[in-house]
């Protein structure tokens, strides 16, 4: 598992572009996870930042990116241009590894939301009501797991 973002606040409550709801210490980026060639797990990551390289949708999948791109929303992929250069290109998306992942971060009581783009939800067959939209206004979620943890006193 990698972090990408654990929530660091730049100044006071701002949070490190391009995040704009990781300012109260409750949200955590993760890597997806990838495997070598020959099938074996790494955490290495295909950016420099872990951000940018996307897992985009199938022919056979709905593609909510053009759709909010359609809608306006400029923004959704802004993410590509936090890359920081690309690297590792020859690893793969694991599927299998990334939904264990999703599944157990879902099983915790102490996560209240995962988000997803709804390709990557279906393509795993993520279950948890806890999966969900991001909606078009935030950037898209097919470069990493953002969680949200229940507010309170661990």
């Amino acid at each position: 598992m990698r972090f990408l973002d654990a929530n660091f606040p730049f100044i006071n409550g701002f949070p490190m572009l391009p995040h704009l709801s990781h300012s109260d210490g409750n949200k955590i980026d993760l890597s997806f996870i990838y495997q070598t060639e020959d099938g074996t797990p790494t955490n290495k990551v295909k950016s420099f930042s872990g951000y940018g390289i996307f897992e985009a949708p199938q022919n056979n999948e709905f593609d909510q990116i053009s759709e909010c791109k359609r809608l306006g929303y400029f923004q959704y992929d802004f993410s590509k241009y936090f890359t920081f250069g690309k690297k590792n290109s020859e690893l793969e998306f694991s599927e299998n590894e990334t939904k264990a992942l999703i599944d157990k971060i879902t099983s915790s009581s102490l996560v209240e939301k995962v988000f997803i783009e709804p390709h990557l939800a279906t393509r795993l067959n993520l279950k948890s009501e806890k999966v969900r939209f991001h909606g078009c206004q935030a950037v898209r979620h097919d470069d990493h797991i953002h969680l949200e943890m229940r507010k309170g006193n661990y």
